[in-house]
């Protein structure tokens, strides 16, 4: 879905070439933080990227004066620590990858800002440039066992609060500065502070991680505020280049909306058009290209994102060979779209891969701030007049998954016994009459002269179709849906700003559930954060805050699942469907490992994630082959794969 440029665009405080951004915690943990990459759509081809060499547009004028944060100082390396390192676990590149070409992707949208923290940096796009800022360690995408990135080794302190790190010497910041310890305790200085606008970072940083310990240019470590299991998932925070970002400012957010920070992975962003594309570019020397998880992987020189803001227009720039891929686990794409002669002449092939991962949280999400669902009663009622069982029946092929609640997925910290509620138009009018509603005389719910008509924010033109039919079937049930289609940065800035009444959105996902962001009321009634429903319940913050801070397995598990039984009780949630599975089209020139993704992919065509992205490579050979068979008119036998490797 996204990948990598080579001209820097000017760094806006210095004036000179800077490399790309990564300013979040691990990625693997806290995907939650971004709406799901569903809104992204990834279309390519490879042959040359255009001349479009606008560099960026981006201020260079300097920020207000500030004072720069200090240096922790060094302190002795406690005696006794077993390091720890992982390098027997599986590779899954393929070493038959080569170098070179182009991956041609396409965007609904230009991002709002370039910075991954802030106002309007939560959208899919942020994953594009996260993906290019490494962590301490990583997890293997099908063991699960930790991994090395920018550090070589870790250790676990006795206190189950501390972890222990040794930097990779060989690690450095895109424009050359070497990593070294203080740019990870910069991270806590940045995280917290107020000039980034950040409510979520600042608690985190501030509530979850105690201090980071330097002890040399190449050895740390992170304190957590208390003793936690899964200390990993919690602590191995990415660093923050001091020399880009100190000393901050008021003016931090104007600033850098569109610079390009310097980073640590394998791509950068080298050019951009605001509001026409952006490019990543690979670094030719990249420190990481040799390790044993990286080797291999990473491999096209560059990746441009085109904004393309119709699907249609996307299909069809696909079908010339203009993009390199298309996203078709929805129905409609790889039953209909799909019968084209491009397909049916082996030009393009069909990919079906199950992978086994938590689910998206897709649904609708209610606005409990809005006076219509501050009645539980509505709130059921809205729920029983969603026929999502007809969607999946009569729109989607039976192909996707009734999803039962917002955490499906998460093996024993998942509440099974949970269920969404079932269509049921007697439901509805059970709990209508209950709260003193009526039929008005155009067969919608009334009250005090007020209507049950709501309106539904949402984003993709394909997901059109699927609200059509449940806007039929809740009109039979007496409840008015509007339908309101927004591209995605303007549905994201509506609904993080909780202007919406309902939010048609998937959330990502991590390998633990987390709570706190989407339900807890430090979240609620305020802009920018994840809590789009703005629930605000004693007893969820009780069980949240006691969640957050048990030590013990079991007791997270049980606390896990009185959690999702409050989510269900309260309502503001409508689970809808879950696809343990991706499809996609892609031309004949694209090589792959085998299998083609790990377990835990969402993509054949993820360019930059530390764990499952960059395993593609261009066939300059097949695509000679390609262009000429298609100039001929001669066809290749169609493909079509099914992978089931991963399938639970």
């Amino acid at each position: 879905m996204m990948s990598r440029p080579v001209c820097h665009p000017p760094n806006p405080w210095r004036g000179n070439s800077v490399p790309s951004s990564g300013l979040a915690i691990n990625r693997r943990s806290f995907l939650s933080l971004g709406l799901a990459a569903m809104l992204m759509f990834a279309v390519g081809a490879c042959s040359p990227a255009p001349d479009e060499t606008d560099p960026s547009g981006s201020d260079r004028q300097h920020p207000a004066v500030s004072q720069p944060a200090p240096k922790p100082p060094r302190e002795p390396l406690p005696e006794g620590i077993e390091w720890l390192t992982n390098d027997h676990d599986p590779v899954f590149a393929s070493p038959l990858a080569r170098r070179g070409g182009t991956l041609h992707v396409a965007l609904l949208s230009f991002p709002l800002t370039f910075r991954v923290v802030g106002p309007d940096s939560n959208s899919s796009f942020r994953s594009a440039i996260l993906g290019n800022q490494l962590s301490l360690t990583g997890i293997h995408p099908n063991t699960l066992d930790i991994v090395p990135e920018l550090a070589t080794h870790w250790a676990f302190g006795a206190d189950k609060k501390t972890m222990y790190f040794k930097l990779n010497p060989k690690a450095r910041w895109s424009d050359g500065v070497l990593l070294t310890a203080d740019d990870f305790a910069y991270t806590l200085d940045f995280m917290r502070s107020p000039y980034i606008v950040a409510p979520w970072y600042n608690d985190y940083y501030t509530h979850e991680i105690e201090r980071v310990v330097v002890y040399d240019d190449h050895t740390l470590a992170v304190v957590s505020t208390k003793a936690q299991p899964d200390l990993h998932l919690k602590i191995s925070i990415a660093p923050t280049p001091r020399h880009f970002f100190d000393p901050l400012g008021e003016d931090f957010i104007r600033k850098t909306n569109w610079a390009v920070v310097p980073n640590t992975g394998p791509y950068q962003i080298d050019r951009f058009k605001k509001g026409r594309y952006v490019r990543f570019a690979r670094k030719t020397d990249w420190w990481g290209s040799g390790l044993r998880y990286f080797k291999d992987r990473f491999n096209v020189d560059t990746v441009l994102y085109k904004v393309i803001r119709d699907t249609n227009l996307q299909w069809e720039y696909f079908k010339k060979g203009r993009l390199d891929v298309y996203p078709a686990t929805v129905p409609q794409s790889w039953y209909v779209k799909a019968r084209t002669p491009v397909v049916e002449k082996g030009y393009v092939h069909k990919m079906w891969f199950f992978n086994d991962t938590p689910q998206s949280a897709m649904g609708l999400w209610l606005n409990l701030d809005r006076d219509i669902f501050k009645d539980v009663n509505l709130r059921y009622a809205f729920a029983h007049a969603m026929n999502v069982e007809k969607v999946i029946r009569d729109v989607l092929h039976g192909d996707y998954f009734r999803l039962e609640s917002a955490y499906v997925g998460y093996g024993p910290y998942t509440d099974t016994a949970i269920k969404a509620r079932r269509y049921d138009i007697d439901k509805v009018a059970a709990y209508m009459r209950k709260s003193g509603w009526r039929r008005g005389a155009d067969g919608i719910w009334t009250k005090d002269g007020r209507r049950f008509s709501v309106e539904v924010v949402y984003y993709a033109e394909e997901h059109t179709q699927r609200l059509v039919v449940l806007k039929e079937e809740a009109r039979k049930a007496g409840i008015e849906l509007k339908l309101l289609k927004l591209d995605p940065s303007t549905a994201f800035k509506k609904i993080l700003e909780k202007r919406h009444d309902v939010a048609w959105v998937g959330w990502g996902t991590s390998l633990r559930p987390h709570f706190w962001e989407f339900w807890h009321s430090a979240n609620a009634h305020k802009g920018q954060t994840n809590n789009i429903t703005n629930t605000d319940d004693p007893e969820m913050d009780r069980l949240i805050d006691a969640y957050r801070s048990s030590l013990k397995e079991s007791e997270r598990v049980d606390l896990a699942h009185r959690i999702q039984r409050r989510v269900h009780e309260i309502g503001a949630f409508v689970p809808t469907f879950m696809v343990p599975y991706f499809r996609e089209l892609y031309w004949r020139w694209w090589r792959f490992p085998k299998p083609p993704a790990t377990r835990t992919s969402e993509s054949l065509f993820d360019p930059f994630s530390s764990s499952t992205g960059g395993l593609f490579w261009f066939d300059a050979a097949r695509y000679a082959e390609t262009r000429k068979a298609m100039a001929d008119g001669k066809a290749f036998p169609p493909v079509t794969v099914v992978d089931r490797t991963y399938k639970p």
